[in-house]
């Protein structure tokens, strides 16, 4: 069994590719994201969210929640006409219970891995999110992981709930960086980052997501069409790995994240 010391600090921070620099976008462009594209993925939002609650009800509602969260990911990717080339997802078996490390630059990372992570997942997320009405219930009652950087401890009844679902197989997609980039660089990760993957003594899968701080940066509603990529890198054992070198593991796969998205394979 875990200690609380131990569980605590998976929720805890710790201890870098170029800043972006972004075109310019014309007004026709901001246009279309304020009127068209930001209101329709709002309607998306409220009435999938609002009719996902009582069918939820009935059967297996992390499937079935999930299955709601890929349709609304599939009209957002549809809405905003960005084409996502993937590469590296056919080499790995997507039926084993990886923890997918992943660079969070945008608010739309979250719809790109719902729509082209064809599998069932959950992620971990910050509390914050809970705050927001219709999204916090949607992430409350599909089982998705709830982490408190404020208070870790508070976050020891959901860290062991994912190391129990991941230890039964289900797939976890973490953000080691704990937030959205400001400027388009990969952040060091959070010291606890890839604790649930050394407890659970499952692989780690580093994953890019390029152009999405492009797409939709920090602090704007201005969504840019273009295209997008999601590389995939080869698992990285945690074989070896414990919580005293946890920080080594980090290093090492945050350099897998930064080699993908600079456009190696790992």
């Amino acid at each position: 069994m875990e200690s609380r010391a131990e569980l605590a600090a998976a929720a805890s921070p710790a201890r870098t590719a170029a800043a972006v620099v972004l075109p310019r976008y014309g007004w026709l462009s901001r246009l279309r994201s304020y009127f068209i594209f930001d209101p329709l993925i709002w309607l998306y939002t409220v009435i999938l969210g609002i009719i996902s609650i009582p069918v939820s009800l009935f059967g297996d509602k992390g499937r079935i929640l999930h299955g709601f969260a890929r349709f609304w990911s599939m009209l957002i990717m549809k809405t905003i006409s960005s084409p996502t080339r993937v590469t590296g997802l056919e080499t790995i078996d997507t039926a084993k219970p990886y923890v997918y490390a992943v660079n969070h630059a945008s608010a739309l990372d979250i719809p790109v891995l719902y729509v082209y992570l064809a599998f069932e997942f959950r992620i971990a997320f910050k509390k914050e999110l809970l705050a927001y009405p219709i999204v916090g219930w949607h992430l409350k009652r599909s089982g998705q992981i709830c982490v408190d950087q404020q208070n870790p401890a508070r976050s020891i009844g959901s860290i062991r709930a994912a190391l129990k679902s991941l230890k039964s197989g289900m797939p976890l997609v973490i953000f080691p960086e704990g937030g959205r980039t400001p400027d388009g660089k990969i952040k060091p990760f959070l010291s606890g980052a890839l604790f649930l993957a050394i407890k659970a003594q499952v692989d780690i899968v580093p994953v890019a997501l390029v152009g999405t701080y492009e797409l939709l940066s920090m602090n704007t509603y201005h969504i840019k069409c273009r295209p997008l990529e999601m590389r995939v890198g080869q698992p990285i054992s945690t074989s070896g790995y414990t919580l005293r070198n946890m920080d080594a593991l980090s290093d090492r796969v945050h350099k897998a994240v930064e080699d993908l998205y600079r456009g190696g394979f790992v």
